[in-house]
């Protein structure tokens, strides 16, 4: 009899997961069907809201190639000593002819100092038509996607560009888009992400970025949400708006709401990261007068304590 019953209970079980299995693949069906909207990933709700990164860009006096006070590797220190999780390397901070080579002994220093790269950034503009300077933007975007992919840095924050002079904003955007898609498929075929930067121009407003966001169809694109470079009545709101999409969080200390520029409010940015599922790095870029490193050190303490780390 107890065997019988052990055997009976067995089959049941089964059966169980089968109807689980076959409930799961209905949903994952139903949410994938032609037309359905793709669900958003939230990401591990068990995991802390954030990592967090400085932006080399904050030690850019320090690190100007034209009279540098500072490498790359003592950046590096520098965010180790910080206690960060990662470190965004800005491109311009490179040297002008960056050797493979010296991309995988910065990628070993970072790894022997136990911290990853969150990232990097360059200056693109898709914003010209064919030509030779739409090309170098090109080549300039997937020279830097070769490079991320040496380092191991899984985002690259880009732009979208400048409207050119006699070009129709119509036609603007459609270049710009082009440029974007055709460089997430290469980027794609290298495993990094390309992040978008509200930065001016056609992506000044929320309603601007999110043009493009709707515009570009690739897995292997997204926003780099900057809290500092939306300048409107609603800053938090048009925030909230954009950050379901943010891939790389960009942090300022300060925001101009209303005209008025004041100090950010860390906490309600955390609290919209929180609402919106965010799980990521949240990179400090300074860009105030103060000499940086207390400066950075002072506001990476405020941004931890808004953020509950």
């Amino acid at each position: 009899m107890r065997k019988e019953l052990g055997r009976r209970s067995f089959c049941q079980c089964l059966a169980g997961l089968a109807l689980a299995n076959g409930l799961a693949n209905g949903l994952a069906t139903s949410t994938s069907a032609p037309g359905a909207a793709e669900p958003r990933p939230v990401g591990n709700r068990g995991a802390k809201l954030a990592r967090f990164s400085l932006a080399a860009y904050s030690y850019r006096d320090l690190l100007n190639i034209k009279k540098p006070q500072m490498s790359l590797f003592e950046f590096v220190d520098e965010c180790v000593a910080l206690g960060l999780d990662g470190t965004e390397l800005t491109s311009y901070y490179f040297p002008e002819e960056v050797s493979d080579d010296f991309l995988r002994k910065l990628k070993l220093h970072c790894f022997r100092k136990g911290i990853e790269i969150s990232g990097t950034a360059i200056g693109n503009d898709f914003g010209f038509a064919a030509g030779p300077d739409r090309d170098r933007q090109m080549d300039l975007t997937r020279r830097w996607i070769e490079r991320a992919e040496i380092l191991g840095a899984p985002v690259i924050r880009i732009f979208a560009g400048h409207q050119k002079p006699a070009v129709e904003t119509s036609e603007s955007e459609r270049l710009m888009i082009a440029g974007m898609e055709e460089a997430c498929a290469y980027a794609g075929e290298h495993g990094v992400t390309l992040a978008l930067e509200n930065h001016g121009g056609p992506t000044a407003t929320a309603d601007g970025l999110l043009k493009f966001v709707e515009a570009v169809k690739s897995p292997w694109f997204g926003v780099n949400l900057d809290t500092g470079n939306f300048h409107s009545d609603d800053v938090y709101g048009d925030l909230a708006r954009v950050a379901p999409h943010a891939v790389n969080v960009q942090v300022k200390v300060s925001i101009t709401e209303k005209g008025l520029k004041q100090p950010a409010d860390f906490k309600r940015v955390a609290a919209i990261l929180r609402d919106a599922g965010y799980r990521g790095y949240v990179v400090l870029e300074y860009e105030e007068a103060e000499e940086p490193r207390g400066a950075c050190r002072r506001h990476l303490d405020e941004l931890r304590a808004a953020f509950g780390a």
